[in-house]
């Protein structure tokens, strides 16, 4: 099969599902003043792109750079699985040029599962061991745009995973208070991966600084895996602040 955007387009296409085309715009919150408004779906579902992505594994840069500019969710979604799954097999010098390539086009990275699927693949990775690493995370985590602020937190995911909550402490730092749900989430989703992974005390040290005034959103999700006892404690002091 041709190496090309056009010819990986087309095998998705064959793919597509109509009533999946539908339903993911409500799902992905396309529509009018959600974050995700205006993107488009052509209706196939992620085991399929994956199926999509290993034939075209080997695609060059610049064709991955056209679907992942498109105007279509699932041929970003393609792209990005794509670079992902380069970069794990990349030396050094092609680690570099994905990582730049990703950083340079964000703002198509630009829902929740894209984030997801490639952050911590990719900008964990390329970041770790490296004197840039928090300055570049701090530098994303305070953007503007929200999907690089995503990126920053899900980016720390890599370091949990390997034992470590600094760098993930640190980002949820800078963006505890932020009043987007989806970064909300993120936080919450995170400091519940190093109470789970790393140190449940690291955990419970956070949440008896912020409890009482961080979003409860992020509240839910760290204290999830808690006992039924301390949940309540934490509300209690989350309702205790609003209350005030």
């Amino acid at each position: 099969m041709t190496a090309s955007a056009q010819a990986a387009s087309d095998a998705l296409r064959k793919l597509a599902d109509p009533e999946k085309a539908a339903f993911f715009p409500r799902f992905f919150k396309a529509g009018p003043g959600e974050y995700g408004e205006g993107d488009r779906f052509l209706g196939v579902t992620v085991p399929n792109v994956r199926t999509i992505v290993k034939q075209f594994k080997d695609l060059p840069l610049s064709e991955t750079k056209k679907l992942l500019t498109s105007e279509w969710h699932e041929e970003r979604l393609t792209a990005l699985l794509i670079l992902v799954a380069q970069f794990s097999r990349a030396d050094d010098s092609n680690k570099k040029v994905i990582y730049e390539f990703y950083l340079a086009y964000t703002k198509w990275v630009n829902n929740w599962d894209l984030v997801d699927c490639s952050a911590e693949y990719i900008v964990g990775p390329y970041l770790d061991g490296r004197p840039e690493k928090i300055p570049i995370l701090q530098e994303l985590a305070r953007s503007d745009l929200l999907w690089d602020r995503r990126i920053a937190m899900l980016a720390t995911f890599e370091y949990i995973k390997k034992g470590r909550a600094d760098e993930a402490l640190t980002i949820a730092e800078i963006v505890l208070n932020d009043r987007h749900d989806l970064i909300q989430k993120a936080v919450g989703w995170m400091l519940r991966e190093i109470g789970k992974r790393v140190d449940r005390a690291l955990l419970i040290q956070f949440l008896d600084k912020h409890a009482a005034t961080m979003p409860r959103t992020s509240l839910r999700y760290a204290i999830e895996h808690l006992s039924a006892e301390q949940k309540s404690h934490y509300l209690h002091l989350k309702n205790a602040d609003r209350s005030g």
